[in-house]
């Protein structure tokens, strides 16, 4: 088990006139044997921060440390693996099953023969509730969630210290989401995985979540202890995304009928509002009470760490107006 570390990780495409700050300076722990459940909507930057912990987006401040070292300095075998989104891309359609996870193994140990190649192939195959014989198919014979599990078979032969998931279920039909997530959760458990789970959905967030810290325009707002979070969530938007989700009482991927922050329309985030970020569309700033003009001009950013679940708002924890506007 590994603990994985971004500290005050920015990612910045093009230049400093036209460009876009996709992450700017997050600062987030996975700890070892634990899943951190990073939720937000959009554009929010989660996957632009996963894909910089494994060298597909370019860190252009801070480090992402893994055990203490930078990633960047890791030498040999990947020890952080990801699974993507897409499982129709994520794959090469024409490279059969077998070939595809045996690929991703790591040369030398015990898999240096073809016999024993072929074993761990179907070990990872039963690992992820796939029968051994679909080795031999191409990824155009299997369905979607099929896919989705050959995908993490790929990611664990890669023998990861640290596994990165980017929304894997949102591509998938519904009637299959639930045996994906089952089969995320028990792998996880079975190997002692330390894991960072990326999803726009609160409610597949806290199935599966220790952790769970919510991205709003490139920063996290909030993040803590999952049971924490959820039962007194502390920046307004947390709340939105709350309000959004199913209940406890509903089924997993039910939807509410109120869609909350997640529809309404974000800041552009080449040109993010100065002050705190989220305060055009909040019911606790200036929408609500006029004399709040502190949350255009001051970033709640600076003093987050003081705040429970170093929430980036302040007025963190207090009721919205009852009659607040809500964008």
């Amino acid at each position: 088990m590994s603990e994985l570390v971004f500290e005050q990780v920015s990612v910045r495409y093009g230049t400093r006139r036209s460009g876009l700050t996709a992450v700017d300076g997050v600062s987030l722990t996975v700890p070892s044997g634990q899943v951190v459940g990073l939720v937000g909507e959009s554009g929010s930057g989660k996957s632009t921060l996963a894909r910089s912990a494994v060298g597909l987006a370019p860190v252009s401040a801070g480090r992402v440390l893994l055990d203490g070292t930078d990633v960047r300095h890791l030498a040999g075998r990947r020890p952080l693996q990801m699974v993507f989104q897409d499982p129709y891309s994520s794959l090469d359609p024409r490279m059969r099953i077998g070939a595809s996870i045996s690929e991703a193994m790591p040369r030398g140990g015990g898999t240096t023969g073809a016999r024993a190649r072929r074993a761990e192939v179907a070990r990872l195959l039963e690992l992820v509730n796939l029968d051994p014989d679909r080795a031999g198919m191409l990824p155009a014979q299997l369905s979607g969630g099929q896919r989705q599990r050959v995908a993490l078979a790929r990611a664990l032969a890669g023998q990861p210290k640290v596994v990165i998931a980017d929304e894997i279920t949102s591509a998938l039909d519904v009637s299959v989401q639930g045996a994906v997530l089952n089969l995320v959760r028990d792998v996880r458990r079975q190997l002692g995985l330390s894991m960072l789970f990326i999803s726009h959905n609160l409610a597949v967030v806290r199935y599966l979540s220790d952790i769970i810290a919510v991205m709003y325009l490139g920063r996290i707002v909030e993040a803590g202890p999952a049971e924490q979070v959820l039962s007194d969530p502390q920046h307004p938007y947390t709340r939105e995304l709350l309000s959004a989700a199913p209940s406890w009482h509903t089924p997993l991927f039910e939807e509410t009928g109120d869609p909350g922050a997640a529809d309404a329309e974000p800041s552009d985030p080449h040109h993010p509002p100065a002050g705190c970020r989220y305060h055009p569309r909040c019911a606790l700033g200036p929408l609500a009470r006029a004399d709040r003009d502190l949350c255009r001009t001051t970033d709640p950013a600076q003093d987050a760490g003081r705040r429970p679940h170093r929430a980036a708002c302040h007025f963190a924890g207090e009721p919205a107006e009852p009659n607040g506007a809500r964008a």
